[in-house]
């Protein structure tokens, strides 16, 4: 795997690892022989070496006795592992000055799934929950020489079981759709959703240990957790932070003690007495900021500097003391929903440090179906890329996990804000108190572990269940409607809602993605149309709708999920499949696509607008095939992207004040077709790219009403700009324009989408000379005494597939390296639309790509990832246009 080797630091990870907590200190961080781990399936005949964290397919895996589970058709091959037990098991040895401390607690926040816990063979525990943190005494039966076993249940035969045992009414959906190729009960577990399958990704139950186990020996008390939010009020104009810290306390009496906060940048020092009485193990305080400091706040990105202070809390209580330090970051945050003028319905918008914000970016899912191999690399190359692409937010959706930690510390330092789901999704689920006693569990868990997070801009209790339950997704007979209905409020309202609101008031919830938001609570909390656009947010998809026709599209309030599908690269589903499936018709493509009529829908898209691949070569055929999907994704959703940003200032018919576009999806959990604009292995597919121009922080947008173009200027930016446009039109056939304008200086206010030219087409093709729809394409950008701001755009008035005087290109290409980076000059005979450029498997990203070339010389620049000659660049580059293909 890759790296940004100019962007990462150098990090280590000792796999097997268990890590020693003495009073809260690290004892040892090192790896062991003691803690080398075996797996076993439940009749002996497999036992392998095994990693920590890990999983049973990874293990296999390194083990080679199985093949990777992503090439072919594995996914089905290997179903036997998930429905099999497996046992992890380990021999550690423990100190003696651990041994003689009052309480010894074995810590497992991350045991997927079921799992009993055996220490010496004693049981010490059970686990069935994948999201929380158990916490088991083993005081009593460690030695210095010890034996863990973690016994684990399928997954897969757990929810079967769980569903049997509910037998009062049935809680579907029962099974993924057949297309999928997954298993069943998912909604019966609280495992990772997704794992049971999706129409994006494959059916793998794992059973595994996906992070660190610890040992934690105390005498007096353990420090669980420690949380810092910081509030802003508005009367006094100060800051504040609520810091809360919760214990694990060995007393019996009341308990007197104190915590030293110190914040040395802002000179910021206090001591805080306090008095636990028995039972009580959680200490809340308020720390006010010195208010002779200024305080630089945490911006998104884009909107300013991701400022943060280093805060050291000192516990100390019978002479014992522990030390935390950790980061603190000032920020507020406010989901406005107020009345909109001209509009029946209500704003939905996020105001951060009172500034509103238009929400730029996409929804993230699982990067593996094998969470041990998210290693940190993965995790910061993704995120980077969403930054490099102009997104300012990524949706953590509900069918995932809640990430790892270092997930949400990269989004703080990149400043991209999330949009939190809480794991919930597609289902209805189980209301017994056993399931809502771990649910509980769980979501507390969480947010004390999240909640200091400035990234976290809102929790959202699932993905699609008030949908689901409104509209009555599973087709459950009406009269039982209202039992699902109460379901509903149980789980999220009573239950999640009510631990957020004790938990976390610092910012906003709601209870479901999509949503009406406060309309949805009027209503009881399940609005009779929760895609209602005059209200909270949208999710939207239509994939016979003709992409190219705005009109077709919603115009809602913040469209939080939409999107078109598209398949990966060659290079990428090279890896995993063999020659006999490259066609677009083999049993291969067929099992891949876990969308029903996924792949006819992308073809019947592509082809209302673009020629079909023409090669009598099958495997170019197949190559041109992929290349064109990513086409039609790309410019769908640039069509659709632009059309909720250029509707953020104003309201037609009552619609539109829309502050808010994430498309499905930023990236993928194995090589497949998906919504992804990001490949399994992190290579940029056109959309990506496309992303990058349709969310810059100042872009004209043009499109056309009922014969009239019509060009909008947006801007992010916190001041107003004074520019001009330039308009130019091209005739397919020749790389000179056959006539330009500019405006007279316009002023393009500051955060804001106005409209800055309208002009019918009849009229501006009329004074261009020989040019019809079907011969011209109009470009425009927006420039300042000599500099142009934001890039390049253009409106292609008709279909390219009946476009005159399209020619092949005949690219050519010289590449030139400078220091770490390439210089790539393209050469064209003819104007170019869609031009792509591929290094095969070499990482990295091109400053741009999947662009419409329209002069004789361009030159593109190309970042590696890592070391790569110009030989190897020579070698792999492939240069694909539009007229390429046909």
């Amino acid at each position: 795997m890759f790296v940004r080797w100019r962007k990462t630091e150098l990090v280590q990870v000792a796999r097997g690892l268990i890590v020693l907590i003495f009073g809260s200190c690290v004892l040892s961080a090192s790896y062991s022989p003691e803690s080398k781990w075996k797996v076993t399936n439940v009749n002996g005949s497999i036992s392998v070496a095994a990693e920590v964290p890990g999983c049973v397919h990874t293990a296999l895996l390194k083990a080679r006795l199985i093949e990777d589970p992503y090439y072919r058709f594995n996914d089905l091959i290997y179903g036997w592992i998930s429905h099999d037990n497996w046992t992890y098991s380990t021999t550690f040895s423990l100190q003696s000055s651990f041994r003689q401390q009052k309480r010894v607690n074995l810590i497992l926040e991350g045991i997927d799934t079921v799992a009993t816990v055996s220490v010496n063979k004693v049981l010490v525990g059970n686990t069935n929950n994948m999201f929380l943190r158990y916490s088991f005494d083993v005081t009593d039966v460690i030695k210095e020489v010890n034996v863990l076993e973690i016994a684990f249940t399928s997954a897969v035969t757990y929810a079967a079981a769980q569903w049997n045992a509910h037998t009062s009414y049935p809680v579907p959906p029962v099974c993924s759709p057949p297309v999928q190729k997954g298993e069943c009960h998912v909604n019966f577990i609280r495992k990772e959703q997704c794992s049971f399958s999706w129409d994006w990704g494959p059916s793998f139950p794992t059973q595994g240990i996906w992070k660190p186990i610890e040992i934690a020996a105390f005498d007096i008390f353990q420090l669980v957790y420690l949380t810092s939010v910081p509030s802003y009020d508005l009367v006094s104009q100060q800051w504040s932070i609520e810091i809360e810290v919760y214990l694990e306390l060995l007393t019996l009496r009341k308990v007197e003690g104190n915590v030293i906060v110190q914040i040395p940048k802002l000179e910021t020092l206090e001591l805080h007495n306090f008095i636990l009485q028995p039972g009580e193990s959680t200490i809340r305080l308020i720390q006010a900021i010195n208010e002779s400091v200024r305080v630089d706040l945490w911006w998104p990105r884009g909107l300013g500097e991701q400022n943060g202070y280093d805060i050291v809390i000192n516990i100390s209580m019978n002479g014992h003391s522990i030390e935390s330090r950790k980061k603190v970051y000032f920020r507020s945050v406010e989901l406005i929903q107020e009345p909109v003028p001209g509009s029946a319905g209500l704003s939905f918008y996020f105001k951060v440090n009172g500034r509103a914000v238009f929400i730029k970016g996409s929804n993230w899912i699982p990067a593996d179906s094998f969470q041990d191999r998210v290693t940190l690399d993965i995790l910061r190359n993704l995120l980077q890329s969403a930054v490099d692409a102009n997104m300012n937010t990524l949706r953590v959706w509900g069918g995932g996990v809640y990430e790892q930690d270092e997930f949400y510390k990269i989004c703080d330092e990149l400043g991209i804000m999330i949009w939190q789901d809480f794991m919930f999704a597609c289902a209805f689920y189980p209301v017994e108190e056993s399931f809502l006693e771990t649910v509980r569990k769980e979501i507390t868990h969480q947010l004390r572990r999240l909640k200091s997070h400035p990234s976290i801009i809102i929790w959202s209790a699932n993905n699609e269940n008030e949908a689901a339950v409104a509209t009555n997704w599973f087709s459950v007979p009406s009269s039982t409607l209202p039992i699902y209905m109460k379901d509903y409020v149980t789980l999220y309202v009573n239950n999640i809602r009510g631990i957020i609101i004790n938990e976390d008031k610092s910012r906003p919830f709601l209870s479901s993605s999509p949503t009406n938001g406060q309309e949805s609570i009027r209503e009881g909390w399940i609005a009779t149309n929760p895609y209602d656009t005059n209200y909270g947010d949208t999710h939207f998809y239509n994939y016979t709708n003709d992409c190219w026709d705005w009109k077709k599209f919603p115009k809602p309030r913040f469209a939080s999920e939409y999107g078109f599908q598209s398949w990966p690269s060659f290079s990428t589903l090279q890896k995993i499949s063999i020659p006999e499936d490259w066609d677009f018709i083999s049993s291969f493509t067929d099992h891949r696509q876990h969308h029903l009529k996924g792949n006819k829908e992308m073809i019947m898209q592509a082809y209302l607008h673009y020629s079909q691949p023409m090669s009598k070569d099958p495997l170019q055929k197949y190559k041109d095939t992929l290349y064109l999907t990513q086409v039609m994704q790309a410019q769908c959703i640039k069509i659709q992207t632009e059309f909720y940003r250029r509707s953020r200032n104003e309201v037609v018919e009552g619609k539109g004040h829309t502050m808010g576009a994430l498309y499905w999806q930023l990236n993928d959990i194995w090589q497949a077709p998906s919504w992804s604009s990001i490949e399994y292995g992190g290579k940029w597919k056109m959309l990506h790219y496309f992303a990058k121009s349709f969310f810059a922080p100042v872009l004209p947008v043009g499109f056309e009403d009922d014969g009239t173009l019509h060009i909008y200027a947006i801007s992010d930016l916190p001041k107003d700009l004074q520019l001009q446009l330039l308009i130019e039109v091209y005739q397919w056939s020749s790389m000179d324009p056959v006539c330009s304008t500019i405006t007279e200086i316009l002023l393009v206010k500051a955060e804001s989408a106005h409209p800055i030219y309208k002009e019918s087409v009849s009229s501006l093709l009329k004074t261009c000379g020989n040019c019809t729809r079907e011969r011209c394409v109009v470009v425009f950008s927006l420039q300042a005494y000599g500099k142009q701001y934001g890039p390049n755009n253009h409106v292609y008035l008709s279909s390219l597939n009946v476009a005159e005087g399209l020619k092949k290109p005949q690219i050519s290409a010289v590449i030139e390296q400078r220091k770490e980076d390439f210089i790539i000059t393209l050469k064209t005979a003819a104007i170019a639309p869609y031009v792509w450029l591929d290094v095969g498997d070499i990482p990295g990203q091109f400053d741009t790509n999947g662009f419409l070339m329209l002069e004789n010389l361009k030159n593109i620049t190309f970042l590696p990832w890592k070391p790569t000659t110009i030989a190897e660049m020579n070698k792999s580059l492939q240069i694909t246009s539009l007229m390429d293909i046909s």
